[in-house]
């Protein structure tokens, strides 16, 4: 018998943490009182819900999607597979690439069904799904590397623009990759849109063979990776500004088609104190000033950290 779902505010009294085995979240909601109340609530019912969910169907999620393969039943792995199935045909993809930001889409869906908030967020490590009232803001920081906390910069998003995910891939990360990048973030309309185009940008920000990139398969790791024996990176070694460039072009190739075809809105990739970046500047996201000597340009193109400072 597995042990029972942990549901607790954080020292601050209002971030709620929410974790049963490898679903770890943190919330939190601005608005009147007994509306947060609500929220809070029906997050913390739909939460110790969703692993039972996930795990009766797990066989089928951790298949390669394909436009033939049979579509899972349950309401968070619908949209794990909906947000793969642009990509199910192209490459390598399961439904598990979008989980964390699925789980983030559903407890927020969940929390807004129910109150009237003026700002809420679910984080899932990383992959943060956000909701914004009209005239609202986030504010948002940024890090190049997800394992080491090393805040420099900060993103706005507004109520007026479509992203209300946010997510980021990477070797460094907590999940498995089969690219070099420190990090991709990516902005969309969903967490779990975000979620799986970081993986598909991360994957291909490469250098195919190189001698300085260290790839073991998934399963002498994990033996239960949906990966398989697909080679994922765990290590990688210095490179030259050449071989930075080359890599991070081939992702930002690839950022920039998802951005065409409206899958993404924008995109940081991160390699070795590189940065590049693919957006729109339609969509009301800005750089704001931060205390790094770089400039904000600059620090608008690194990875989003995993807690959001409020404004």
């Amino acid at each position: 018998m597995r042990e029972r779902a942990t549901i607790r505010f954080l020292p601050d009294g209002h971030r709620l943490h929410l974790n049963d085995g490898p679903i770890d979240l943190i919330l939190e909601a601005d608005g009147r009182q007994a509306e947060i109340r609500r929220a809070y609530l029906a997050a913390a019912a739909r939460f110790v819900t969703i692993l039972e969910e996930l795990c009766a169907e797990l066989p089928l999620l951790r298949h390669r999607a394909t436009h033939s393969a049979e579509l899972p039943v349950g309401p968070v792995a619908r949209r794990m597979a909906d947000a793969v199935a642009p990509y199910s045909n192209q490459c390598f993809i399961t439904p598990m690439a979008a989980v964390a930001g699925a789980v983030s889409d559903a407890v927020l869906a969940t929390m807004t069904d129910v109150a009237c908030l003026r700002r809420a967020y679910v984080n899932n490590g990383g992959d943060i799904a956000l909701h914004l009232a009209e005239g609202e803001t986030y504010t948002i920081g940024m890090v190049e590397r997800p394992e080491r906390p090393s805040l420099f910069g900060t993103l706005e998003v507004s109520s007026g623009s479509p992203v209300r995910g946010v997510a980021t891939s990477g070797w460094r990360g907590r999940s498995f990759s089969l690219g070099i990048a420190d990090a991709v973030t990516v902005l969309a309309e969903t967490a779990a849109q975000a979620d799986a185009a970081a993986t598909i940008i991360a994957n291909a920000v490469d250098l195919p063979g190189h001698p300085a990139v260290l790839r073991v398969p998934a399963r002498e790791i994990a033996p239960d990776s949906d990966l398989l024996d697909l080679p994922v990176t765990r290590g990688v070694g210095p490179l030259s500004a050449v071989e930075i460039a080359h890599a991070l072009n081939a992702g930002e190739s690839v950022a920039d088609k998802l951005r065409s075809c409206n899958l993404i809105h924008a995109a940081a990739l991160c390699l070795q104190d590189h940065v590049r970046i693919t957006q729109s500047c339609r969509y009301g996201i800005s750089s704001l000033p931060c205390h790094s000597e770089r400039s904000a340009e600059v620090a608008f193109l690194c990875t989003i950290e995993e807690h959001l400072c409020a404004k």
